[in-house]
């Protein structure tokens, strides 16, 4: 069975609003690996929009940008919307209902890890106990505004997770890897 993976960037206090805080450079290398790891790609309509067409028009205009590439490297990319109208590319598939069971499908699908990020459809997943993997890239800033993490999630019960690794790169920056408990 396939891994559902989530992974983000935060702050300190939470936000995960990308355009109140750029990521720290060394911390790509880190985020390359997890893309590595994947084919395919869960989106809301909105981290959608930010990912696509910006980093395949990046890895188009250059070449050496690994993430870029890798990035664009990725075979599936599955957006729950309601709103979007037509993907970009032939890679992009729409999915208008159906969450539980689309992932439970695609977690028995033969290939790599699922990779998912944003906001509003980790929640959601989180919230159906469907993420096997967290990963927290928490940056030392605090910005006091924006998006945050787990916003609006409705649990029935505690979500418990495991630490499995922890990274600290010379920025301050932290990536804490952290497992679903069973």
């Amino acid at each position: 069975m396939r891994n559902l993976v989530y992974a983000i960037n935060t702050t300190l206090d939470g936000c995960v609003d990308h355009t109140k805080f750029t990521p720290a450079e060394e911390t790509m290398e880190y985020i390359t690996q997890l893309i590595r790891d994947a084919d395919t790609f869960l989106y809301g309509r909105k981290t959608y929009e930010l990912m696509v067409p910006y980093w395949p028009d990046v890895a188009k205009s250059d070449p050496g940008d690994e993430f870029a590439r890798v990035f664009d490297a990725v075979d599936n990319i599955i957006v729950f919307s309601q709103s979007l109208d037509s993907p970009e590319g032939e890679k992009t598939k729409i999915v208008r209902t159906g969450l539980y069971d689309e992932i439970l499908k695609l977690k028995q699908e033969q290939g790599k890890n699922i990779l998912t990020g944003g906001v509003t459809i980790p929640s959601q997943l989180a919230e159906l106990g469907l993420i096997d993997e967290y990963h927290f890239v928490v940056h030392p800033i605090v910005i006091g505004e924006g998006r945050r993490l787990f916003e609006g999630i409705n649990l029935q019960e505690k979500l418990q997770l495991k630490l499995v690794e922890s990274k600290t790169f010379h920025s301050g920056v932290v990536a804490l890897h952290y497992s679903r408990c069973a």
